[in-house]
């Protein structure tokens, strides 16, 4: 069956309204990671600034016919540096997302998260996979599976309201969030089933906000109405959950691999939390899940330039 990325195509649709971002490319030198910039600027979704050595920027640009003209190239001598002044763009307002080129998770992530001249807030960091699942209706988020490896309740507390206000950016009509392990019913011997117990009753009492969330809820019954109904759960995100929060990094690593190669999903990466929306792509992701990622950035920036209007 063709995969149309029908769910992606409507939010690069809704993006292609908005202004294109300003966007630190923190090292784009390998031809997926400044092709990804590229035809993301060619699309009005991004506005690249591209930050590394200046020479092997070109080179690539060269060897792969990419036109990158019109972009400012801002130089630095290496990856760690390239992450350093890209955080440093946002400081100056000159960008307002940061997006990974070619050096790893953690050099952009240790830039973003310093004490000292990083980009950290009250929140906690979190990713959000945005998973593109042929014969799912909508967009799936999942969280969190790249960046907090065994989250405690208070960590749970902020990877749940990040994705929630991820899920408002992404305009959804409405934001239900399962909580996931591997049964429905609290059990202490499960820990996660009681942090899931935890963080329901913290929406009741309006810590976390936005949002219907239940759990503990397995995967079947968060996704499936039939296995929902089946199990008797009586419950408005059982069986329709548009947010899957994991029990930790492994849980939700296999979760997202196995819907990307065993369904056919796209996953698209976004990290939450830190003053600006940070674009994750990995090299193996299809140029449509990378689009696809500077489009949400897009939307999540918007978002936040309404709420600081509200706000002044």
């Amino acid at each position: 069956m063709e995969h149309t990325h029908e769910k992606y195509q409507r939010l690069i649709d809704v993006c292609r309204t908005l202004p294109p971002l300003a966007t630190a490319v923190a090292h784009p030198c390998d031809r997926t990671s400044l092709e990804s910039a590229v035809k993301a600027a060619e699309m009005g979704l991004i506005e690249p600034h591209l930050v590394g050595p200046r020479e092997r920027i070109r080179e690539v640009a060269e060897e792969y016919g990419l036109d990158i003209a019109g972009f400012p190239i801002i130089d630095a001598p290496h990856s760690h540096a390239a992450a350093q002044k890209a955080v440093e763009l946002v400081h100056e307002a000159r960008a307002e997302a940061l997006m990974k080129g070619s050096l790893h998770t953690d050099e952009v992530m240790a830039a973003v998260v310093r004490r000292d001249g990083g980009l950290r807030t009250a929140r906690r960091v979190s990713h959000c996979f945005i998973m593109d699942v042929p014969g799912h209706e909508n967009v799936l988020i999942i969280s969190d599976a790249a960046i907090n490896i065994a989250p405690t309740l208070a960590d749970k507390v902020d990877i749940v309201q990040n994705a929630i206000d991820l899920g408002h950016a992404l305009r959804f009509e409405e934001v239900r969030v399962a909580v996931l392990s591997a049964m429905e019913t609290v059990n202490p011997k499960v820990p996660s089933t009681l942090e899931a117990a935890a963080l329901c009753k913290m929406v009741d009492r309006h810590q976390i906000t936005g949002a219907l969330v239940d759990g503990p809820l397995a995967l079947d019954n968060a996704i499936d109405p039939e296995a929902a109904r089946t199990k008797k759960i009586d419950s408005p995100v059982a069986g329709r959950a548009n947010v899957l929060i994991v029990p930790d990094l492994e849980a939700g690593n296999m979760l997202a691999k196995s819907l990307s190669f065993l369904a056919g999903a796209d996953a698209a990466g976004i990290v939450l939390g830190a003053r600006v929306p940070v674009i994750l792509t990995s090299r193996a992701d299809s140029l449509q899940s990378r689009l696809a990622s500077c489009a949400i950035a897009s939307l999540v920036a918007s978002k936040r330039r309404e709420e600081a209007q509200v706000m002044g």
